[in-house]
């Protein structure tokens, strides 16, 4: 599944490819007028359309006896999309695991477990707010999948200058967390000093005097 993904997202099947970017973004950009039902209805239709009529002609082969009967998408009907139940297991530990992860990462940032962690997520949260303002959530996943389909052809035709840009993104970043760390240590009160053990009682020396 995953290498499907990435021959998809990477442009290998260039008509597939294009296909599914193209319905992606003309279903999504739907939704700004229509119900999510309604887009997902008219697909359907739009799809059972194509076979019908598909599966209508292969059919007037057959009884022409110019077709030997074989079925246009015996292929997509025998194709097994079931999955194992070692696949099923795997899949729903890494579910598991990922929102534990998600519920982990969240708790520390809220109640403060790291100060310099918490302060860039309020900054975050801060910048999300503007966003919000200005766009809504399915602008923002058009503008994902745009993005998703595009990056891997601008990396492989810019990699040299991409990879310049990376590196001095990087150190900008260290940068800036090299000035809140030490800002973190100039605010932090200085543990106190840890008090020292007095010293053992040494017994007093008994002289004993002589008799003459």
């Amino acid at each position: 599944m995953a290498s499907k993904l990435m021959d998809l997202v990477y442009w290998r099947n260039m008509r597939w490819t294009g296909m599914v970017f193209t319905g992606l973004v003309m279903g999504l950009a739907s939704l700004f007028q229509l119900s999510a039902i309604t887009v997902l209805s008219h697909i359907c239709l739009g799809i059972m359309c194509i076979t019908a009529i598909l599966r209508l002609y292969y059919k007037l082969l057959e009884v022409l006896r110019w077709n030997p009967g074989v079925h246009p998408f015996q292929s997509y009907l025998e194709y097994d999309s079931s999955l194992t139940d070692k696949e099923t297991v795997m899949l729903v530990e890494e579910l598991v695991l990922l929102i534990a992860f998600a519920v982990t990462e969240i708790k520390r940032l809220l109640f403060i477990e790291n100060m310099i962690d918490s302060i860039k997520f309020v900054l975050l949260l801060y910048l999300l707010t503007y966003v919000g303002i200005a766009t809504n959530g399915l602008t923002l996943i058009i503008a994902a999948v745009i993005v998703i389909f595009s990056l891997p052809l601008l990396y492989k035709k810019q990699q040299v200058r991409i990879r310049k840009v990376v590196r001095a993104l990087k150190a900008f970043v260290k940068k800036i967390r090299n000035l809140f760390d030490s800002l973190y240590e100039m605010v932090r009160p200085s543990p106190a000093p840890a008090s020292k053990p007095a010293p053992p009682a040494t017994p007093a020396i008994k002289q004993k005097s002589k008799s003459k």
